[in-house]
C-alpha cells in the first residue's frame, strides 16, 4: 500500500540514492535532504553519486550484486526501459506524484504502450538561444521574435561590428543536432504533433517541415565565424564568455557556465517563429527522473520520498539550485536566476516537446540521432544540402522502422 506524502515511516528507514549528478552532492546533503527531513525527520537519505561516464556500468553491477541503492536515478528514454524490462526498476502506475506531471514530462520513462511508468520525472533542459546584451545594447538590437527578425539581428552583427554574430562550432557535431536542428525544428513541425506522426509513420523526414529545418540551419552558415568548422563545443562557451560572439544557440545547462564565466549581463530568447503570433514550441527535454529499486526493502519510504519529489517545495529548491535544469512538475514556481526563469516562462507562451529522435527511434541501426548530428554539421558545413539530409536520416530510419516502411 502507498503511503501519503506526509505518511509516517519507521524510525529505522534509511534510503540511498543512486545518481550521475556528482556535480549535484553538496545541493542534496546541504540543501534537498534537510528540507525532506523537516516533515519526515525519521528517514534518513543518503545520496550516493557516481561520476558520469561511470554510472551505467556501475548501476549495472550493483544491481546484478544486490548492492544498488533504493532509488535509482533514471536517464531518459531506453537506458531506463531496459532496467525495467530486466526487472531492476519498480511499476511506478500507483504513486501519487505521478498526478502531477503531463504525459509529455512522463514520456521518457514510460514502456512504448504508454501504461507503466517506471520512473517519476525530475528535470528537463530547454533550448533556445543567450544574448549578450551589452552588445544588444551597443548595436541598438532588438530581441528577434521571427525568423525575419532573427536573420536580421544576424546580420546587423556581422556587417555592423567586430563580433561573431553565432557561437556555435561543427566539430563535435552533436551541438549542429542538438542546438541547431532540435532547437529550430519544433516550430517547423509543431512540436508533439509532428514528433508522433514520425512514430506512427504519418509524417517521414522527407517531408516539407524537416527539409525546411535543415534549409534554416543551412542559413546559419554565413554567422557563425571563422574556422567554425574546426571549433569544438568548449570552444563556442569561450567565444561567448569573452564577449567575442553576441549570441550562443544554447542548452539551458549552459547558464551555470556563463554564470561562472562571464562578466557581463545575457538574457535569453526562445527560437524565433515564421511570423508574429504564430504558436511556438520548444524543445523542453526530458533529462532526469528517478525510480525506485525493484529489489529495495525499503519501498514505502522511497514512495514517500518520490511523492515529496513530486511537491512544489522540491521543485522549487531543486530549480533554484540547480538553474537551467528545471522541474517536470505542473508546479508554478518562481526561480532566482533570471536567464533561467527566462527559459522557464517559455512554458507558458509555447507548447513543449522533446527531441524527436530520442524516443524509439533512434534503437535501431542506422541510429537516428547519430544520424542527425551528422548530418545536420554538413548542411551547416555547407556539404551537403537539406534536401540530400533529409533523405538521408529517412532513408536510414526505414532500414529498421517498420512505420516508416
Amino acid at each position: 500500500m502507498l503511503l501519503s506524502s506526509t505518511g509516517a515511516v519507521q524510525a529505522a528507514n534509511t534510503l540511498s540514492i543512486e545518481s550521475w549528478r556528482s556535480d549535484d552532492a553538496n545541493i542534496w546533503s546541504d540543501v534537498i535532504i534537510p528540507a525532506f527531513n523537516k516533515s519526515h525527520p525519521d528517514t534518513k537519505v543518503n545520496f550516493a553519486p557516481t561520476p558520469p561516464t561511470e554510472y551505467n556500468s556501475a548501476l549495472q553491477a550493483k544491481l546484478k550484486a544486490g548492492s544498488a541503492g533504493d532509488l535509482i536515478t533514471c536517464r531518459p528514454f531506453d537506458t531506463a526501459l531496459d532496467l525495467y524490462k530486466d526487472g531492476h526498476l519498480a511499476n511506478l502506475n500507483p504513486l501519487k506524484g505521478l498526478e502531477q506531471f503531463s504525459d509529455v514530462a512522463k514520456s521518457a520513462w514510460v514502456t512504448d504502450d504508454g501504461k507503466d511508468q517506471f520512473c517519476m520525472p525530475v528535470a528537463s533542459v530547454l533550448h533556445g538561444f543567450v544574448y549578450n546584451k551589452e552588445i544588444f545594447a551597443e548595436l541598438n538590437l532588438s530581441v528577434p521574435k521571427t525568423r525575419d527578425e532573427f536573420f536580421k539581428t544576424l546580420e546587423t552583427i556581422k556587417s555592423e561590428s567586430r563580433y561573431i554574430p553565432l557561437a556555435m562550432g561543427t566539430a563535435d557535431q552533436w551541438e549542429a543536432a542538438t542546438m541547431g536542428f532540435q532547437n529550430i525544428g519544433p516550430n517547423h513541425w509543431k512540436g508533439e504533433k509532428g514528433r508522433k506522426a514520425l512514430l506512427s509513420g504519418e509524417e517521414k523526414l522527407t517531408d516539407p517541415a524537416y527539409v525546411d529545418t535543415f534549409k534554416e540551419l543551412a542559413q546559419w552558415k554565413p554567422y557563425l565565424g571563422r574556422g567554425f568548422e574546426a571549433q569544438k563545443y568548449s570552444d563556442s562557451q569561450n567565444l561567448f564568455t569573452l564577449s567575442r560572439a553576441a549570441i550562443y544557440p544554447a542548452g539551458s545547462w549552459d547558464i551555470q557556465t556563463f554564470n561562472n564565466q562571464a562578466d557581463f549581463e545575457f538574457g535569453a530568447f526562445p527560437p524565433p517563429v515564421a511570423k508574429a503570433g504564430e504558436t511556438c514550441y520548444i524543445s523542453d527535454h526530458t533529462d532526469m527522473g528517478i525510480g525506485i529499486n525493484a529489489s529495495s526493502t525499503n519501498k514505502e519510504a522511497a514512495q514517500v520520498f518520490l511523492n515529496w519529489m513530486a511537491s512544489k517545495e522540491f521543485a522549487t529548491l531543486y530549480a533554484n539550485e540547480v538553474p537551467g535544469f528545471f522541474p517536470l512538475s505542473d508546479h508554478q514556481i518562481n526561480i532566482k536566476d533570471p536567464v533561467a526563469q527566462e527559459f522557464m516562462s517559455w512554458r507558458q507562451q509555447c507548447e513543449s516537446t522533446i527531441r524527436n529522435s530520442y524516443q524509439i527511434l533512434s534503437r535501431g541501426t542506422p541510429n537516428l540521432e547519430n544520424q542527425l548530428w551528422n548530418v545536420s554539421a554538413q548542411v551547416i558545413n555547407g556539404t551537403m544540402t537539406p534536401e540530400a539530409a533529409a533523405k538521408e536520416v529517412q532513408s536510414g530510419l526505414k532500414q529498421w522502422y517498420k512505420p516508416q516502411q
